[in-house]
């Protein structure tokens, strides 16, 4: 029962991520998982003109925005394919560095948690 509420949640989390990635980037044709950030096109303005080139500026700007999102988005899309995989290779709720059991606690808050929390901090450190 609680597995089948987790795997819901992540499966609800990945089609929105999706969903969001969509709208910035499109997935790249050469490898699984990854994503090609779309660079904004705004209207043309003058060429040369002051405002023309802060739009090229907007647009600058727009893109790095997008990058940054696509990267984040990019990161939490394969943690949440990767629980998938663990529930469907039955590992998911077991810390990957110890083998012991994730809090359901952890795994409610986070279902796509790969370690416990004593081993998560030492991986952030």
């Amino acid at each position: 029962m609680i597995l089948a509420e987790l795997k819901k949640s992540l499966e609800e989390e990945r089609d929105r991520l999706v969903t969001d990635l969509k709208s910035i980037a499109r997935p790249h044709p050469g490898v699984a998982g990854e994503w090609d950030t779309q660079f904004p096109k705004f209207e043309p303005g003058e060429s040369g003109s002051h405002a023309s080139q802060e739009e090229e500026a907007d647009e600058v700007e727009e893109y790095e925005n997008r990058l940054a999102a696509e990267g984040s988005l990019e990161t939490r899309l394969l943690a949440i394919n990767r629980a998938l995989e663990r529930i469907a290779h039955g590992t998911f709720g077991k810390c990957a560095t110890c083998s012991q059991p994730i809090p359901l606690e952890r795994l409610r808050a986070n279902p796509a948690a790969e370690h416990d929390m004593p081993h998560e901090k030492r991986i952030e450190s």
